[in-house]
């Protein structure tokens, strides 16, 4: 799973970005002030960070060059271009000013956080271990993410762990008692009764991705779900 600091003096926003954050699979690292932000990130190494500019103590113009090997992208009620401009030269991957849309704001970071698993990937010749592969769906085991061809598919963290085990294990029907046990410490929320719904759930996202009416995923009555032959 993926983690997002978010560097924001600003509470409101940052419960509403946390909440919007986690609601997509996330985990999230919060700091309220420059300094804050210089001692979170000494003792975590977040995948991304959301920064904002205008904080009490150091600034985020002062907090960007301390941050090193971590895509940043800026937000700020700053608009003027030479802010923007400054801010990307000085390391930043994107500049988002407030207001901004949520939608367009996750759509970035999903962008620039695979672009940092691309990056990643230069010179590993075991990254190839690290995806799963049936027909044209890809799940990227270490930037957590889901493919349909090239579009990339939002699954929660229940889904993608569902997900994760089927793909793991391609030809075996995988009965709901294991599925809830293997999936257990990723997602300790999952019952017997709301797997069916996190299942199906899965299997509609999966089906709107394709643009077809193929299940990737089967149901055996009576048993647990297996990944599909047919692809």
């Amino acid at each position: 799973m993926k983690t997002i600091a978010i560097i924001d003096d600003d509470t409101h926003i940052g419960d509403m970005l946390a909440e919007v954050l986690q609601r997509e699979g996330y985990d999230v690292l919060r700091a309220y002030s420059g300094t804050e932000a210089l001692y979170l990130l000494a003792d975590n190494k977040p995948d991304l960070v959301l920064l904002d500019l205008m904080m009490p103590g150091l600034t985020g113009e002062e907090v960007l060059p301390k941050i090193k090997g971590t895509p940043v992208i800026v937000m700020s009620a700053k608009v003027g271009i030479d802010d923007k401009v400054n801010m990307l030269l000085g390391g930043a991957v994107d500049y988002v000013t407030k207001p901004f849309d949520t939608e367009e704001l996750l759509a970035r970071i999903a962008v620039h956080l695979r672009r940092a698993g691309q990056n990643a990937e230069e010179g590993d010749p075991d990254r190839e271990k690290s995806l799963l592969r049936l027909g044209d769906l890809t799940l990227d085991m270490v930037a957590h993410q889901v493919y349909v061809g090239d579009s990339q598919v939002k699954l929660t963290k229940t889904e993608y762990a569902i997900l994760k085990l089927l793909m793991k294990n391609p030809k075996q029907v995988i009965a709901k008692s294991v599925i809830l046990d293997r999936i257990s410490e990723d997602t300790p929320d999952c019952t017997e009764s709301s797997l069916k719904i996190h299942v199906s759930n899965l299997r509609k996202k999966l089906r709107e991705a394709q643009g077809a009416d193929k299940d990737y995923i089967e149901a055996v009555w009576g048993i647990g779900f297996k990944m599909s032959e047919d692809f």
